[in-house]
């Protein structure tokens, strides 16, 4: 009840404001005076008082009250939702995902919808962690990392065939900071880094801070293409490769053991580091060879997340590699955050171990096969083809007519609310113009199909000009 009151002060307040009744600068109603006008008790117009000036909209002035606080610089309309005639380069997808407004359609971001995510798996979690000891919610983490967690993330991992204790996995604050970790420890500026072509599109964006040379390996439906590999290993001697093992992003395909096993030959004759980002790994319906298993972590650093199943927002991933290398990676990580998201980590564990998790996953396996199956048909009415046919996972690599530009496709669905992911952000060659990735679980709704459909026959008129 008296939330409820707090919040009815908060509001007037607000509302005084913006009817200019008070302005910037002037002094607020004392504690008394707006609760004997408002019938409410002091100690809830202090506590509003307080949440308004913690919210910077009012400032407290030791013996004089409470004041509104200034203006605000002006804010540019251009600001108010991202640019849409933004270059599509790699962070463009992520960029219109991230600060879409309420009800745009997001076919083309990276993660599962919020509806679709185990709320209350997360819930249950978090109320469970608030009751831990005080230390829990204030200390900062270990350098490693919560134990339980690198325990239960050892067992996980053998399940995979990757034999790694818990003193040699690393726990970070997501997947990308696990890879920015590594880079910072590998590579130098000008070093060669090979990514799979196409591949994640914030491989390029991240590798481009650390101020490399980035050489894409076509990827083909069973791996990287071996004979550019080779070419490229004995070419341009590379520090590092990046890829996805189990299923790959964008373009769905699994690797095979046979390409598996040569991969790892050309690896043994180079001077080549392997990181194999696992992050959809419990959307498998059967287990993929992992480079880390046939490696024994030798040559191969193995990191994930959860992001993608369980939280976006409960920030936690892990690197899974010999000891010398987890020992440094763990310094550099002190040196740059000094401790990871202690809170995050306990949050995920609880979540994981509540005998909850491996029935969503079997749940969320089934739906997203029923949505790839529907997503495929919905664009094979509309010419589109699949590249492959995906054994499991979000995403769908499909390929439009030669003549097509996804960009542009891209650019005149994003007018009408729904955003897409044109192929060439996923490219270092730039050969994948014609190509576009689609999340199924994204793609449920009837309206990305009409304005995909308009987009498309606006694309042949202007072939045709």
């Amino acid at each position: 009840m008296k939330s409820t009151k707090i919040e009815f002060v908060i509001q007037h307040i607000h509302e005084q404001i913006k009817a200019r009744s008070l302005l910037p600068g002037s002094r607020l109603p004392s504690v008394r005076a707006l609760a004997g006008l408002l019938h409410l008790s002091v100690s809830t117009i202090v506590e509003a008082y307080e949440r308004l000036a913690s919210q910077g909209i009012i400032e407290a002035k030791t013996g004089s009250g409470f004041f509104v606080a200034g203006p605000l610089a002006p804010l540019s309309i251009s600001e108010i939702h991202p640019k849409i005639d933004r270059s599509i380069d790699p962070l463009w997808i992520s960029r219109q995902a991230l600060e879409a407004k309420q009800g745009v359609l997001k076919p083309g971001c990276g993660w599962l919808p919020d509806d679709w995510m185990p709320h209350e798996n997360i819930r249950k979690a978090i109320r469970k962690v608030s009751k831990a000891p005080a230390s829990i919610l204030t200390d900062y983490s270990t350098p490693l990392g919560l134990a339980p967690l690198r325990e239960l993330l050892s067992r996980r991992i053998l399940s995979k065939g990757i034999e790694a204790g818990p003193n040699q996995i690393l726990l970070t604050d997501s997947g990308t900071q696990a890879i920015d970790l590594i880079c910072r420890y590998f590579l130098k500026p000008n070093d060669v880094v090979l990514v799979d072509d196409p591949c994640y599109f914030n491989f390029h964006a991240l590798l481009k801070v650390h101020q490399i040379q980035i050489i894409g390996v076509p990827y083909t439906p069973t791996g990287p293409d071996l004979k550019a590999f080779s070419q490229a290993v004995k070419n341009h001697n590379p520090r590092l490769y990046i890829t996805n093992s189990g299923i790959h992003n964008p373009t769905g395909a699994v690797l095979t053991a046979s390409t598996a096993y040569q991969v790892l030959k050309l690896v043994e004759q180079s001077n080549l580091i392997v990181i194999e980002d696992d992050i959809f790994a419990d959307l498998e319906l059967h287990s993929a060879p992992r480079l880390a298993a046939l490696d024994g972590l030798s040559r191969v650093i193995h990191i994930g997340s959860f992001s993608k199943t369980l939280s976006g927002s409960v920030r936690t991933g892990y690197i899974a590699t010999q000891s010398e290398w987890i020992e440094d990676l763990a310094d550099i990580k002190i040196a740059t955050c000094f401790g990871g998201n202690n809170l995050s980590s306990e949050i995920l564990y609880a979540a994981l171990t509540d005998g909850n998790y491996r029935k969503y996953l079997e749940e969320l396996k089934v739906r997203l096969a029923k949505a790839m199956d529907t997503t495929v048909k919905q664009l094979e009415k509309l010419g589109i083809k699949t590249w492959v046919k995906p054994s499991a996972g979000i995403f769908l690599w499909c390929e439009l007519p030669e003549y097509f530009d996804s960009a542009r496709i891209a650019q005149n669905c994003l007018e009408h609310g729904v955003i897409l992911a044109p192929g060439n952000a996923f490219s270092q060659s730039q050969n994948f113009k014609n190509f576009i990735r689609f999340n199924v679980a994204q793609s449920i709704e009837p309206k990305i199909f009409e304005v995909l459909s308009h987009a498309i026959q606006h694309e042949i008129e202007q072939q045709r000009l």
